[in-house]
């Protein structure tokens, strides 16, 4: 299966406003990227540690640097403390977010 392939596996859901992704958080990763996808979650490594939300900082800042977004547009939405979490993508669509995705480097 591509890379391309498994980033269309990426669970998504369209709300009011934008776009929810689910994404799984690899802290203390010894750098920062989109490394494929686990279990239907966008996996996201970051070097930050899973402390006082510096990690959830960092996986905002990922996918607004991978997905061409403004920090600003990327917010966490559920699963602070779980490595599972739903990030909220303000004012894109679905189709957009999809886009997005397959042109992630594999």
């Amino acid at each position: 299966m591509s890379e391309a392939t498994r980033y269309s596996q990426v669970a998504l859901r369209s709300v009011p406003g934008g776009v929810q992704i689910k994404v799984r958080a690899a802290p203390g990763a010894s750098r920062e990227r989109v490394a494929g996808v686990h279990a239907g979650a966008l996996k996201v490594s970051v070097q930050a540690p899973p402390e006082r939300g510096r990690a959830n900082e960092a996986v905002a800042r990922v996918l607004a640097r991978s997905l061409g977004l403004r920090a600003s547009q990327v917010s966490l939405r559920a699963g602070e403390a779980s490595r599972d979490k739903w990030y909220a993508l303000e004012g894109v669509t679905l189709d957009a977010v999809r886009r997005a995705l397959e042109e992630l480097e594999p």
